[in-house]
């Protein structure tokens, strides 16, 4: 397990051994002249997905939401307050 990097060429030509090795839980970094560009990585280690709904049911949204703002408060968001 080394953090060698694969050059691009050789990555293309050796894919399916290089997946093989990330799928053992080895990372691999694949780029050009000495510097990575890409990870090939096990989905394992993937961060996980961000979750939607996370605050249901404790926010409150006041009915007049998306009611104009006040002439005073619109005034100031322009630059325009006194």
């Amino acid at each position: 397990m080394s953090t060698a990097i694969v050059p691009m060429h050789k990555a293309k030509s050796t894919l399916s051994q290089l997946v093989k090795r990330a799928a053992g839980g080895e990372t691999i970094f694949i780029g050009s002249y000495g510097r990575a560009e890409a990870v090939l990585s096990s989905v394992a280690n993937a961060k996980p997905k961000k979750r939607l709904g996370l605050l249901e049911g404790r926010l409150i949204v006041p009915d007049d939401f998306d009611e104009p703002l006040p002439a005073e408060i619109l005034a100031a968001f322009e630059g325009k307050a006194k």
